[in-house]
């Protein structure tokens, strides 16, 4: 695969996938502002808010563009947001996307534009905001997130992920999954021959609530752990 790559990136895009996410939103999009504030290329955040019944809608303020869908796919969700964009395909913008129910660090998007123009995707890491669930899920899941293949961290996770709006059009965008929508893209970038920067400096916080938005998805994930099941459904991926 052979993308050009020019000097400077001219715009950033970030999607946020949202369903019922009222509470937790507006310290997602908080975060997302002040990161925005370090880099001097604009930043669009357009929030998809799926299948919502509750008032995520008023959660989200002035800061971001609202794309409302009733998909109930995060997936589907995540693809609509970058469509609506009228980005992709460009070979000066840098797209990104995290979750509703999480906060990215202030220097989220330097990081990330940093690997510009060596590297077509980044990888990044999350941590739990550990406050429902037991000390003993916390000690299992973080000896299973140590583990390793390769020279890098090997997971994926929606909520800390940029690549370039061409190759993201190059591969066919987010597929409609309701989970692993995040693993499905990555392979398929890995396989068109993109170069993934696996970051470890920036990384994700997201929650550890009981009760996840997607079946077999993190939640459910944190939830198999609780019971003694670390072969349970995850969205945290190995990538080897």
């Amino acid at each position: 695969m052979q993308l050009k790559s020019p000097h400077t990136v001219r715009a950033v895009v970030t999607v946020i996938p949202a369903h019922n996410e009222q509470q937790l939103l507006p310290a997602c999009l908080r975060s997302i502002r002040h990161a925005a504030d370090s880099v001097p290329v604009p930043v669009t955040t357009i929030v998809v808010l799926d299948s919502c019944s509750d008032g995520s809608a008023h959660a989200v303020g002035d800061f971001a563009d609202v794309l409302v869908v009733e998909y109930r796919n995060v997936g589907a969700a995540r693809a609509a947001g970058f469509t609506a964009s009228g980005s992709i395909g460009r070979e000066d913008v840098w797209f990104t996307t995290t979750d509703a129910d999480s906060t990215v660090p202030e220097s989220w998007y330097v990081d990330q534009l940093d690997y510009w123009p060596h590297h077509d995707v980044v990888v990044g890491k999350v941590r739990v905001d550990w406050s429902t669930h037991s000390e003993r899920t916390r000690r299992r899941y973080d000896n299973a997130y140590r583990r390793r293949g390769n020279n890098n961290h090997g997971h994926i996770h929606g909520a800390n992920l940029g690549m370039r709006a061409d190759l993201y059009h190059r591969v066919g965008g987010f597929r409609p999954l309701a989970v692993s929508e995040d693993v499905d893209l990555v392979e398929r970038m890995r396989d068109a021959g993109a170069r993934i920067a696996w970051d470890e400096r920036n990384v994700v916080t997201t929650s550890d609530r009981r009760t996840p938005r997607a079946r077999g998805g993190f939640g459910d994930h944190l939830r198999g752990l609780e019971h003694g099941s670390p072969q349970s459904p995850v969205a945290v991926a190995e990538h080897q």
